[in-house]
């Protein structure tokens, strides 16, 4: 009888389950010391110098008397080739050369700034301080005349107004991407220079 349905011959016998483990899954995966599973290695001392093709225990007893790991560089060659060196050290050069390369990274964003047809003089004023503001932080500025019911018509007007936008902030950006059309609405975009 099934505990699951309570007929005989049917319901749960054949189902498998998969176990769940709480544990995290290990990102490194470069074998060091005694997880190397390779017979023979072919060993490069501290020095960089090649010692040759030996056991992986001789491999062993020669980062002992260093007093440092022997670490599975290249576990795809035939044989693998292990170095010895000062893992946690290396470890934490490698740490150090990732945050140096993040902080080089040069990240901007795409800022939008909308505008109407019939925008008045003091408000796209207003509008090019922001898009100053913005240019001088490094990010990229998307200018967008927004066309609502007949407005559609004004379309030159549009184009106009994103002209004059670009003349105003050619001192500060250039224009990444020229006007152009999508639906109901005009986009420019703008690059620090």
């Amino acid at each position: 009888m099934c505990a699951i349905s309570g007929q005989p011959g049917r319901g749960g016998e054949g189902i498998v389950f998969p176990r769940r483990t709480n544990r995290p899954q290990r990102q490194d995966r470069t074998n060091i010391n005694k997880n190397i599973r390779a017979k023979e290695v072919r060993v490069i001392d501290p020095d960089g110098e090649q010692v040759g093709v030996v056991p992986t225990y001789k491999a062993l007893a020669i980062a002992g008397d260093h007093g440092l790991d022997l670490v599975e560089v290249s576990p795809n060659a035939n044989p693998p080739v292990c170095k010895i060196m000062d893992y946690g050290r290396y470890k934490y050069e490698q740490t150090k050369k990732l945050q140096e390369a993040k902080k080089k990274q040069s990240t901007f964003q795409v800022k939008e700034i909308k505008v109407r047809p019939k925008t008045g003089e003091h408000d796209l004023n207003t509008k090019l301080n922001h898009i100053k503001r913005f240019i001088d932080k490094k990010d990229k500025v998307k200018v967008t005349v927004i066309f609502r019911g007949r407005e559609i018509t004004l379309a030159n007007r549009g184009r106009e107004l994103l002209k004059s936008i670009a003349e105003s902030a050619e001192e500060f950006a250039s224009v990444e991407q020229a006007p152009k059309f999508e639906g109901r609405s005009m986009t420019m975009v703008l690059a620090p220079k």
